[in-house]
């Protein structure tokens, strides 16, 4: 028997989209832990479901017989998340469930099979549920972070955890509990190179109405340049990786950090290339000479739309012009930039569309992404828009926040044909300013673009 075993419900056979795109990367939040925990002198094991069935879930449970199953959920894993806390629970295992999902559904999952929700950060909150359950005791209500049933059956939240500060303090994930060769040869026959994930910060300051800080917080804690710096280079002796994934929020934030965090790698003679997000009112040419010196080869920036009245409405603390800028100042200095889109946001107009049309056009990105608003529970989003919500008429295992209509909004079909003209839009545009131009290619997107817009006035 084990005490812990952490996993995290992502199936890849679950995803079509990422079938596709095919670029896994490990499950960072519970390798912190299971490291954490192991320095804590506790026997623990993860389950990467990545590449596994529920039937090889259930298996590990059956062999390891963990005394806990802690599982990480976000929205588009909670469906196999339910799943697996029936598969342990027919064990007799204790159960807990974390991540961003669970706290906003607390009684609903605790309803499902959950004997615990860890709200928040998980390393020091798993090392006391731990230590409790190991000594047979379930008092619950002396754990900070936790939501869990009374003998009454009411759901008892407890005191807030603070936050770690000192992110150095944490052990680095321990990417040794999972097949890692698995996600490099992956990316080696997909995309001729591979990839690993590193995070060096944790929570954002920033208050975008639509974004959830249910683990993290509002906060901005950072690890030290060394410390990060440290961690590559065991990354590289170990596993030579092609390219690195900053998968932190805004990853310019703090220029004193990132001029610390270039200096360290130049000083250290350790090359590396990589992409990460962040915000456009961070970034100026300082910064940008900063990444391309580093090694940054692609840098994603949340765009959301090109209209000032709806940037304004999520709280982005950003101008449309400033985007721009910034695109074009990344791209001259030989950064590939991606931008992210939103469409759907509360109040958005066709008139808003057709300025985000004209804003991404403007800017040049090299990939567009988009997607659709939907109302995150927690966010400021989901109250402004609680009174026009029409949830699912399904059980709670059968939907997720992304299948939440919002009444007065388009239709779905609607936005299905503005992601695509967006995507259309941007390429023809961006295609022909390139000095190689494929006049085939220009206007077969040039039509898909019109034939989309078209589709919108459609399905309006």
């Amino acid at each position: 028997m084990i005490d812990i075993l952490l996993t995290h419900g992502y199936f890849l056979s679950n995803d079509p989209i990422e079938q596709r795109v095919m670029k896994p990367y490990v499950p960072l939040g519970i390798l912190s832990i299971a490291a954490y925990l192991d320095r804590c002198g506790f026997q623990t094991a993860v389950f990467d479901s990545t590449f596994a069935s529920p039937v090889e879930f259930e298996n590990a449970v059956a062999r390891l017989h963990p005394l806990i199953v802690g599982i990480s959920v976000n929205m588009m894993t909670k469906f196999a998340a339910l799943r697996m806390i029936q598969i342990a629970r027919r064990y007799g295992t204790f159960i807990a469930v974390g991540g961003p999902e669970p706290p906003h559904y607390a009684e609903e999952f605790l309803t499902y099979g959950a004997d615990v929700v860890v709200i928040g950060e998980g390393e020091q909150t798993a090392a006391d549920l731990v230590r409790m359950v190991k000594n047979g005791r379930a008092d619950f209500a002396a754990i900070p972070g936790l939501a869990y049933r009374n003998e009454a059956g009411a759901v008892i939240r407890t005191t807030s955890r603070a936050f770690v500060s000192d992110l150095d303090s944490l052990p680095n994930p321990d990417r040794t509990k999972v097949d890692l060769e698995k996600y490099l040869a992956v990316w080696r026959e997909r995309h001729g190179y591979t990839s690993l994930s590193m995070v060096t910060m944790r929570g954002c300051p920033y208050t975008c109405t639509w974004c959830s800080h249910a683990v993290y917080g509002e906060s901005y804690r950072r690890r030290s340049p060394e410390a990060v710096v440290d961690e590559l280079q065991r990354l590289i002796d170990s596993y030579s990786p092609d390219a690195f994934w900053f998968a932190d929020d805004v990853f310019t934030i703090n220029h004193e950090w990132l001029n610390g965090f270039a200096r360290e790698l130049r000083e250290r003679r350790v090359h590396i290339r990589y992409e990460c997000i962040t915000r456009a009112d961070r970034m100026n040419h300082e910064v940008v000479q900063q990444l391309r010196s580093s090694g940054c080869s692609r840098v994603w920036i949340g765009s959301e739309s090109g209209s000032q009245r709806i940037l304004d409405a999520m709280s982005r603390r950003v101008k449309a012009e400033q985007i721009r800028a910034v695109v074009k100042l990344s791209r001259e200095a030989g950064i590939e930039v991606g931008m992210f889109i939103m469409l759907g946001y509360n109040g958005e107009q066709r008139e808003d569309i057709e300025q985000t049309v004209h804003h991404v056009k403007a800017a040049h990105p090299d990939i567009v992404l988009t997607t659709v608003a939907y109302p995150i529970k927690g966010t400021t989003f989901y109250r402004e828009v609680t009174d026009r919500l029409r949830l699912p008429s399904l059980p709670f295992d059968q939907w997720n926040d992304r299948m939440i209509d919002i009444a007065g909004r388009y239709s779905r079909r609607f936005y299905w044909f503005a992601n695509r003209r967006i995507i259309n839009e941007a390429a023809w545009s961006r295609m022909l300013h390139n000095t190689r131009r494929s006049w085939l290619r220009i206007a077969t997107s040039f039509i898909k673009a019109k034939a989309s817009q078209l589709g919108m006035s459609l399905t309006q």
